[in-house]
């Protein structure tokens, strides 16, 4: 027992230890190395980082080579500072942090009183020499402004320029969930993750369904170049807005119906009006954000709903069908060359004269076909042709909630909840059409994390990304009948 414990903790520890590196891949870091204006290194020169939406800061020491690492950064805008008895304190203000950056910033330090400062104003991009991973970043500005067709922040993936869709999930799957190949790689070879943690949908190999763009802070797409310990061919790191000092929020709409949309070119023609059909389509996606602090420079909280319905009339579509004749054994109409493309058909022996005895029909096939046209709200052709359909009706919605705590200047946490709805009633609700049968659909998609970020001492960070993602999916169909009610039984 005292080894299997020892050995449980023993791994505990190390993934603990290690998992800075297999999940922490929404932050950011800022090294460099500290000298004086000789170029000679500065040993024991503190340096800070603060974040100056939050004013959460993280400070280190440089070594004896005047190095230093500020791992594990939330993202967003910061200032640093570097300090040393003796000189002048160096000051940098904007700085952006984006998703997996890794800037190196090399403070030069005058002689001088630690009161006196030295501003220097970060205006240019800065360079990245860290990281040989080839990426892009897709920031928040684009993520709100480029035009989305139903506002899927994953379209966005695609501007990488290696990326394309190859699939949509539908059904039990879960619908509108992309298979995205990146640099010609397979879509389930592509690492999701957003807030640093697993964001994998288990039933498709891709990924669960990302939060709206207005609660989304940025993401970042890497396609060649990725390190060991990702164990895919791509990835994607998306990140969840925070909670700042100030109260900031948002309220939207999107609409979409006929009196926006132009009339397609292969319209029908309205026989009442002579005029191109228009669109029947609706869809109103609305929400809102709010995000703020709890306590100042301790505790923020962010919050967010997207709701998404969507209307639209049957569109009709073409069935065939049996007939009265049919059933009552004449098939004269079927065979003959206006249900033929022109030409004759006839029944084979031991059938004559186009006609079949009724009492040889299976008697559940009669009842299931006398059901289909009962349920017709006008008789099929001497063909059996039907037109039919169904209206569209679908509520969708997305809601995020996340709390982030600065513990102390060495722990923080934070916890993230996601949650995606569908629902499409089923066609016994939209039509009594047997033929256009519509599947009704009732899902869920929830994803959790939890975040822990410790420094044991100036040189090792200890971050832990829990996460656990759900779908749950409840498809479904009316029972007009059941197999007993149409004649059929056990053999």
């Amino acid at each position: 027992m005292k080894r299997a414990s020892f050995a449980f903790g023993t791994v505990v520890l190390f993934l603990a230890l290690s998992s800075v590196d297999v999940w922490a891949q929404a932050t950011a870091q800022i090294s460099g190395s500290v000298r004086d204006q000789s170029g000679a290194v500065l040993p024991g020169a503190e340096v800070t980082a603060t974040q100056t939406d939050t004013g959460i800061g993280r400070n280190t020491v440089t070594n004896e080579t005047g190095s230093y690492v500020l791992s594990s950064l939330p993202l967003g805008p910061y200032k640093l500072e570097a300090s040393l008895p003796g000189f002048r304190t160096f000051v940098q203000t904007g700085i952006l942090l984006q998703v997996n950056s890794s800037p190196v910033i090399n403070p030069v330090l005058q002689v001088g009183q630690v009161s006196d400062q030295i501003e220097v104003q970060a205006n240019a991009s800065l360079v990245e020499t860290r990281n040989v991973g080839v990426g892009t970043v897709i920031e928040q500005q684009r993520i709100l402004e480029l035009p989305l067709n139903g506002r899927q922040v994953t379209d966005l993936i695609t501007l990488n320029g290696a990326a394309v869709t190859t699939n949509v999930s539908t059904g039990r799957l879960f619908n509108d969930l992309p298979s995205i190949s990146v640099g010609g790689g397979i879509p389930f070879g592509v690492d999701y993750s957003l807030d640093g943690a697993n964001h994998m949908n288990f039933l498709v190999g891709t990924t669960m369904p990302m939060p709206f763009p207005d609660a989304t802070q940025e993401f970042k797409v890497e396609s060649t170049g990725l390190s060991a310990h990702r164990g895919n061919s791509a990835a994607v790191s998306v990140v969840t807005k925070s909670g700042t000092n100030d109260l900031h929020g948002d309220l939207f709409e999107f609409v979409r119906n006929d009196l926006f949309n132009a009339t397609t070119y292969f319209a029908a023609i309205d026989p009442s009006t002579g005029k191109k059909s228009k669109s029947t389509l609706k869809r109103n996606q609305y929400g809102g954000t709010i995000g703020g602090p709890i306590a100042k420079s301790k505790v923020f909280f962010f919050a967010g709903y997207q709701g998404t319905k969507l209307r639209q009339d049957a569109i009709n579509n073409q069935a065939f069908i049996v007939t009265p004749a049919m059933l009552g054994g004449d098939w004269t109409a079927f065979a003959s060359p206006a249900c033929n493309a022109g030409v004759a058909r006839a029944l084979r022996a031991p059938f004559s004269n186009n006609r079949i005895d009724p009492t040889q029909y299976s008697k559940v096939a009669v009842f299931i076909a006398q059901k289909v046209l009962a349920s017709q709200s006008a008789p099929p052709d001497a063909c059996g042709l039907v037109t039919v359909g169904a209206p569209t009706q679908r509520n969708d919605g997305v809601y995020v909630g996340k709390v982030d705590y600065q513990k102390s200047a060495k722990h923080s946490m934070f916890g993230r909840v996601l949650f995606n709805s569908q629902y499409q009633p089923d066609s016994g609700k939209l039509s009594k059409n047997l033929v256009a049968a519509v599947q009704g659909t009732d899902a869920v998609a929830s994803s959790y994390a939890f975040g822990d970020t410790y420094l044991i001492g100036t040189g090792t960070v200890q971050a832990f990304r829990l996460a656990v993602n759900r779908v749950g999916n409840h498809q479904y169909n009316k029972e007009y009948f059941s197999v007993c009610d149409a004649g059929a039984t056990d053999i």
